[in-house]
């Protein structure tokens, strides 16, 4: 009811109370919060198919010197750049690595794969949103059980 009382409950609440029923019902909807979560895998796999993984992972060079008997070594990995149009981005191999990340992203481990910019933004997103949502089904299914 506090989230209809327009008059007692502060606006930031109101808000608040107003995303924890769209994502679970007020933590009595698992189906709910495991469909959210299912949509953010989603987009968060096409979003990095389309613009967060590289088209080919770079590849580190190593350079190096011979001065006597002393050997001197210097590698560099370029930063993952990308190019090609969307039918190049969409493809199985790209959608397999993608979900590798989006999967990692629920269980807050770092996917270890190359990513842009965005790709890491969004990776970081993820990290924060998805397990929140797979949180908000647990308490779902344990305050189902717990009855």
């Amino acid at each position: 009811m506090r989230r209809h009382d327009l008059t007692g409950t502060a606006q930031g609440e109101r808000r608040l109370l107003w995303g924890y029923w769209l994502l679970s019902g007020y933590g009595l909807r698992a189906s709910r919060a495991f469909t959210w979560l299912l949509a953010a895998m989603s987009m968060t796999v096409l979003l990095l198919m389309g613009i967060g993984l590289p088209t080919h992972d770079p590849d580190p060079a190593t350079t190096g010197t011979l001065n006597g008997s002393r050997i001197s070594l210097n590698t560099s990995t370029p930063d993952p750049a990308l190019h090609g149009g969307w039918p190049k981005r969409m493809t199985w191999a790209r959608a397999e690595k993608a979900t590798r990340v989006a999967v990692n992203s629920v269980v807050f481990r770092y996917s270890g794969q190359n990513l842009t910019t965005a790709g890491t933004y969004i990776e970081m997103t993820s990290r924060l949103l998805e397990p929140t949502l797979l949180a908000l089904g647990a308490l779902a299914i344990r305050g189902r059980i717990k009855r």
